[in-house]
């Protein structure tokens, strides 16, 4: 094949969090857009908290260098800062990496499920821009099966924790009982609705929900029996708050070093405590530097990890397994694109069903002579090639004009069943729209 498929990104490992809200993806839409209008074949982008990743298909006079090149373009950085921060992959290892962060075995806290809603929401977006196309939908598609597989066939997923819960569990150690505390959320989405759950389960009895959306504010505070807050008046609340938890998308700091000084003056510098999961970050760093202030990021939620790694180590092995059965799986339904194993794969399946139901005929003629048999074989074996003719040469005319007829190739496999396996019913997401996702 003439296809290169590359991963490149960053994460929690490979970069700090200056880094990585600095290189963020606020409209992957338009991210994956200006790939494909630099040359790219397919283009998906995932920017989370914890890791941003973007895969493309691309023919061979395209690379990595490319992606890093507009990547840190669309960023306003340089390549000099980005490329020492970031990982590469190609090929299967790409394919293979993809389906580790599916099943959270590339996640901060190993077996936590909210990466593959992510996962998916980045699909749609890719899927809704025409970015994911043929080998982008097979990807992706394979890695909601392998995370299902993982999900049901060890039990990783149930030692797994949150973010939200390792901020909550941050918490608990710097406050010991966290009854009649009480707890602000600042944004709404869903780390702060787990992060809500968290604190009610730990004995928090006040919780207030601050978002820019107030009518999401007020849906979430109805949910948890919160209050909601207007986020005009987030620091009047925050007089009477001890616990904030802050997770919004917003592009710089919402709670200022300076606004917080006189926070924490109104409250006769009674202890509060920050933690900011948000990348970028939600919170200025220098709030730190306030007396009686206690401040962490998403990095400082590691040791909170590292206590709970060992007792999911032994079901990572069995997920990482999984992961290398379906990485060489898919290797074969990429080799398989070239036209000439196609071919080969539909007579042979045209051959094996001829045998059969020759098989069958004889059973019910019972005994008939040499010659009939043979005229019988020749007459089934002459049907099957016949009927393959014409899907064939279209294949073939497909090849002659564009270069290469992956969608065809792909869908002809998927028609005549070729690699004997079936999408599971849920890799649509719920889409009912004909769309790539069903190509």
């Amino acid at each position: 094949m003439d296809h290169n498929i590359y991963l490149i990104g960053l994460n929690h490992r490979s970069a700090g969090v200056d880094i990585r809200e600095r290189y963020a993806l606020t409209t992957v839409e338009d991210f994956e857009s200006g790939l494909l209008d630099i040359g790219m074949h397919e283009v998906m982008a995932l920017s989370t908290c914890n890791r941003v990743e973007i895969l493309v298909v691309c023919s061979e006079d395209k690379s990595e260098a490319d992606v890093l090149r507009y990547w840190a373009g669309r960023c306003c950085g340089s390549v000099s800062e980005l490329e020492p921060n970031v990982y590469c992959h190609q090929n299967l290892k790409a394919v293979k990496h993809l389906f580790r962060v599916a099943c959270s075995l590339d996640s901060m806290i190993v077996g936590e499920p909210q990466i593959l809603g992510q996962l998916k929401d980045s699909y749609r977006k890719a899927v809704d821009v025409g970015a994911a196309r043929v080998i982008i939908n097979r990807i992706l598609h394979k890695a909601f099966f392998v995370a299902k597989r993982v999900r049901t066939e060890t039990s990783i997923a149930s030692s797994a924790v949150s973010i939200s819960y390792a901020a909550v569990e941050l918490a608990k150690k710097i406050f010991g009982e966290l009854k009649g505390q009480r707890a602000m959320l600042i944004g709404a989405g869903e780390m702060a609705e787990l992060a809500a759950t968290h604190l009610l389960n730990c004995g928090i009895e006040h919780i207030s929900i601050a978002n820019r959306t107030f009518s999401r504010a007020e849906e979430l505070a109805k949910n948890m029996g919160g209050k909601p807050v207007a986020f005009e008046n987030l620091y009047e609340h925050l007089v009477d708050t001890d616990i904030i938890i802050s997770s919004t998308g917003a592009p710089h700091a919402v709670i200022s070093a300076k606004e917080m000084k006189k926070v924490i003056k109104k409250r006769k510098f009674r202890p509060m405590f920050f933690i900011d999961i948000a990348v970028p970050r939600d919170i200025d760093p220098d709030v730190n530097g306030l007396d009686n202030v206690y401040l962490y990021d998403i990095d400082d939620l590691k040791d909170v990890v590292e206590e709970n790694k060992a007792q999911r180590e032994d079901e990572a092995l069995k997920a990482n397994s999984i992961v290398e059965f379906e990485t060489l799986s898919f290797g074969n339904w990429i080799n398989s694109l070239d036209l000439q194993p196609t071919i080969v794969d539909l007579f042979n399946r045209s051959e094996r069903v001829a045998q059969a139901e020759l098989a069958k005929t004889l059973k019910r003629l019972g005994d008939v002579d040499p010659k009939t048999h043979k005229a019988l074989e020749t007459m089934a074996m002459a049907i099957g090639k016949k009927l393959l003719h014409e899907p064939v040469s279209f294949l073939k005319r497909r090849t002659e004009e564009e270069g290469n007829a992956d969608r065809f190739v792909d869908l002809a496999r998927r028609m005549f069943n070729l690699d004997n396996d079936t999408i599971p019913p849920d890799a649509h997401c719920g889409r009912k729209k004909k769309s790539n996702l069903e190509e």
